[in-house]
């Protein structure tokens, strides 16, 4: 069977209309052929009856569709991205001219967010065409759907031959699924390094992925050129505080040889003055023996280390002072055990040695919490003084320090993906070494 087909609303509306005027109608038509009149009356009044119901009623549709049409009209231009045309709407309170106002307000509302759109994507277009950073957009597919023109440089390529083309094909595939964040790239200069950033986003519902990538070559020559100069001013340094005094006593021992009347404890001179030399000698061999092991700190070879057992075997390892062990929970973290115990020695040497000299007490434990395992070491000396200079390679102030034991530790922590702090205690005198991992 076919479907039946249904009324429109203006067929409706003119029905009703007939409907509701077909009673008076009827009785304006009994009365004029129900009173003796002539007939050519009965016919003109029917006639006149039958125009103004069929009139009136065909007017009532029409009051009730165009209002329809007009807002059918506005919002088709409102699809269409036409925010410029309006609806009359007069200053009288009623159902109809609220719609027409809400729908011109809903017209301007969208015209000011899609000004706002076209000025935002202008904005995003002019940033990525005056930047000297590389982007690339890719689908799910892998296939190149945006480029900004410092990307265009880096390939060779204009966007009209790159756009469409798979990340395989323009040299991208490893960059895209890889993990680094600092490359060489397979073409172009193979001497230049390049920062990479990857981040997802969706458009039109799809995944899509973004690859943001900038040189950073001259950045990290500038790095490795202040590396080296930091490197060759605490040589220059620690050098210099050897070399100086050794250079003058070998010249007086010189000239103490040279002399022809010798005083009776000429002997005695030069054996002090050997002793120095040799003593300074010693000095500079523990300070490049200390910046090596600084340097050739190797990667943590990681797997399970329970905290609780390291610090009670590590306290144990301190004859001067035995640090009391606070027992925290039950714990087992992802980390090499012997750079993580001499991170601990140190910590533990230093609080050993602050103490010392106030005469307090050391204390060392363990917690948890946040996706983390702090240790943490406390001691009762005179707390820190110059805060600045903590992790500064070289810098002590302990007689016969080599200073690298905290930058070390704080290297150790690092490579872990933790943090080494060292801070006075907020509760009484002394300092707090924590030494933070991921558990």
């Amino acid at each position: 069977m076919a479907p039946r087909r249904r009324l429109t609303h203006e067929t409706r509306a003119l029905f009703l209309a007939l409907g509701a005027g077909a009673p008076g109608a009827a009785v304006a038509l009994f009365f004029l052929w129900t009173g003796g009149r002539p007939a050519w009356l009965s016919w003109t009044g029917t006639v006149a009856v039958a125009g103004c119901w069929l009139a009136l009623s065909w007017r009532l549709r029409e009051h009730v569709a165009r209002p329809l049409r007009t807002m059918a009209s506005l919002l088709e231009a409102l699809r269409e991205g036409d925010y410029s045309i309006r609806a009359r709407a007069e200053a009288r309170d009623d159902a109809l001219n609220e719609a027409m106002q809400q729908v011109n307000a809903m017209a301007a509302t969208l015209r000011a967010q899609r000004l706002g759109a076209l000025e935002a994507t202008a904005l995003l277009r002019k940033v990525m065409e005056e930047i000297d950073v590389a982007i690339f957009a890719f689908d799910q597919e892998k296939k190149l759907r945006l480029v900004n023109p410092a990307g265009e440089r880096l390939l060779g390529e204009p966007s009209e031959r790159l756009i469409g083309r798979e990340a395989g094909s323009i040299g991208l595939s490893a960059i895209l699924e890889g993990a680094e964040q600092a490359v060489r790239l397979p073409f172009g200069d193979p001497t230049r390094r390049w920062s990479i950033g990857r981040s997802m986003f969706r458009e039109g519902g799809l995944p899509h992925q973004l690859l943001v990538v900038s040189d950073i070559t001259q950045p990290l020559r500038e790095e490795e050129l202040e590396a080296w100069q930091r490197l060759v001013r605490v040589l220059g340094h620690e050098l210099n505080n050897s070399l100086a005094p050794i250079k003058s006593i070998a010249g007086s021992m010189g000239t103490l040889l040279e002399r022809r009347d010798q005083n009776e404890d000429w002997e005695e001179d030069m054996r002090r003055g050997l002793q120095i030399i040799a003593s300074r000698s010693e000095a500079l061999s523990r300070f490049l023996s200390s910046y090596a092991r600084l340097a050739k700190l190797p990667k943590p070879v990681l797997g399970p280390v329970r905290i609780g057992e390291m610090v009670q075997r590590v306290a144990g390892l301190e004859t001067r002072m035995r640090p009391r062990v606070v027992p925290g929970p039950e714990v087992t973290v992802p980390a090499d055990a012997d750079q993580i115990e001499q991170a601990l020695i140190n910590l533990i040497a230093n609080a050993v040695e602050a103490s010392l000299e106030t005469g307090g007490e050391v204390e060392a434990g363990w917690t948890r919490g946040n996706g983390t395992v702090t240790v943490w070491v406390r001691d009762e000396g005179h707390g820190i003084a110059n805060s600045g200079n903590l992790f500064v390679p070289f810098f002590t102030t302990k007689p016969g320090g080599s200073g690298i034991g905290l930058v070390l530790g704080r290297k150790i922590a690092e490579s872990h993906g933790g943090t080494l702090t060292l801070e006075n205690r907020p509760d009484r005198r002394g300092s707090e070494a924590r030494l933070v991992l991921p558990a």
